[in-house]
């Protein structure tokens, strides 16, 4: 298969990563910002940082919102990787409860094959591994690799995935019978050449699933803080069909999930073998009732993100005038584009506070906020908790809400600035 590869750095003319297509439309210019997930030891913290343009481009041709490459994947994706997904309660729930769904729809067992790509810390492929179904987790973090193989049995290849990986992979154990990417695809560049690895790799009869946050939520709901330079695309079924297509598969079904804010779940096959379902049709026709094939949807959201800017500027300087103490909650990337976009310090936010163990004891990119456990909120009890990670607001609540005489309130960023009290009620004050 022909590959289109993206190339802003060497000429300033952006090309479309996915269709080839000059890039002219800009979605929203975030400013110069670090990369979200290079966080900072402690002891650099008198250091200079590498700040990188934050542009992200909408295809007019396929549809691809995309941003401009200026670090390798390798950068991202290193041996001290810092993102381990199963800090997350809520989200192992959405692990386990999606692997026993798809074990009783595909009829998997000990004779199936199934593949994670971008598997992290081996979060979800430990409930194949506990029904005694064969797997295998592919993913680039050396140390979230380790964590898969050590802490939770699930065998772990270190690679970025893409047709030279799949072939390697094929000669080692065959194709699959599932192949799961959670969140993978948007972290890719050279898009055409990851998912001619999936058409390599994937069985006669198999089925690739792939989840991602759907850009017509972000849109919708502002979520601009999504954006960041470890994200090259962000995704609709509009802009991927015709990238499958390219490749010999296929959308046969499709699922709306609640998860990083509302996303997809694609199911993928080779072309022309399985029955396609209505669903992939009703989404298809939402997305063009809802504009995503125009442009004029993409330029209004510039104009909203700005909006959002100012009024939780407006709010954090009125806290802070009056004497209130403000902490954050969770370390995410999409909390640092946030917190970097907006301009909002050390002067605003005295510390963030997170379970990932990882984090704990460095300094946000950019903004050198320090990053503590979670107990200091209960130590220093803050007046205002902003929480950066606000996909998972409902957790985050129900765990700050354990600490003894809490009196606390919470302040979530995303679609628009909002108090809430110590019950997720909106508060006016």
């Amino acid at each position: 298969m022909a590959t289109v590869e993206l190339n802003l750095m060497a000429t300033g003319s952006p090309t479309c990563r996915s269709c080839g297509a000059p890039l002219t439309s800009v979605l929203i210019d975030l400013g110069m910002t670090p990369i979200s997930n290079a966080f900072v030891r402690a002891e650099h913290a008198s250091y200079s940082e590498r700040f990188y343009p934050l542009k992200s481009f909408v295809c007019d041709r396929c549809w691809l919102v995309q941003l401009e490459d200026f670090e390798t994947p390798e950068t991202h994706f290193h041996a001290d990787y810092v993102y381990f997904s199963s800090f997350s309660d809520s989200w192992l729930a959405h692990a386990s409860s999606f692997v026993e769904k798809a074990v009783a729809r595909l009829g998997l067992g000990p004779r199936s094959r199934v593949v994670e790509v971008g598997s992290n810390d081996g979060y979800l492929l430990q409930y194949f591994v506990q029904r005694g179904i064969p797997c295998l987790g592919v993913d680039p973090a050396a140390n979230c690799a380790k964590a898969a193989r050590e802490l939770r049995n699930v065998p772990t290849e270190v690679a970025f995935f893409g047709s030279k990986a799949a072939t390697r992979l094929l000669e080692l154990g065959g194709t699959a019978d599932l192949i799961i990417a959670n969140n993978v695809l948007a972290h890719v560049p050279d898009i055409n050449d990851f998912v001619a690895g999936f058409k390599l790799m994937l069985g006669e009869r198999g089925i690739a699933t792939f989840e991602f946050p759907h850009v017509l939520e972000m849109i919708r709901n502002v979520e601009f803080d999504t954006i960041y330079h470890e994200h090259y695309s962000y995704l609709s079924l509009l802009a991927l069909e015709p990238l499958f297509a390219r490749h010999g598969l296929q959308v046969i079904d499709v699922e709306h999930l609640t998860t990083h804010g509302g996303s997809l779940r694609l199911y993928v096959a080779h072309a022309g073998g399985t029955k396609i379902t209505e669903a992939v049709a009703q989404l298809r026709k939402e997305e063009v009732l809802a504009g995503l094939d125009r442009l004029a949807t993409y330029e209004a959201f510039g104009h909203r993100v700005r909006q959002l800017k100012r009024s939780l500027l407006r709010l954090l300087i009125r806290l802070v005038e009056t004497g209130k103490s403000v902490a954050a909650y969770g370390a995410p990337a999409k909390g640092n584009t946030l917190l970097n976009y907006c301009g909002i310090g050390r002067d605003f936010i005295s510390f963030a506070a997170d379970r990932n163990v990882h984090k704990q004891g460095l300094l946000l990119p950019g903004t050198r906020i320090p990053v503590l456990a979670p107990y200091e909120i209960e130590q220093r009890r803050p007046d205002y908790v902003l929480i950066l990670p606000w996909n998972l607001r409902d957790e985050i609540i129900a765990q700050i809400n354990q600490i003894p005489n809490w009196t606390g309130k919470f302040i979530i960023p995303v679609p628009e600035p909002v108090i809430l009290d110590s019950h997720g009620n909106a508060s006016h004050d």
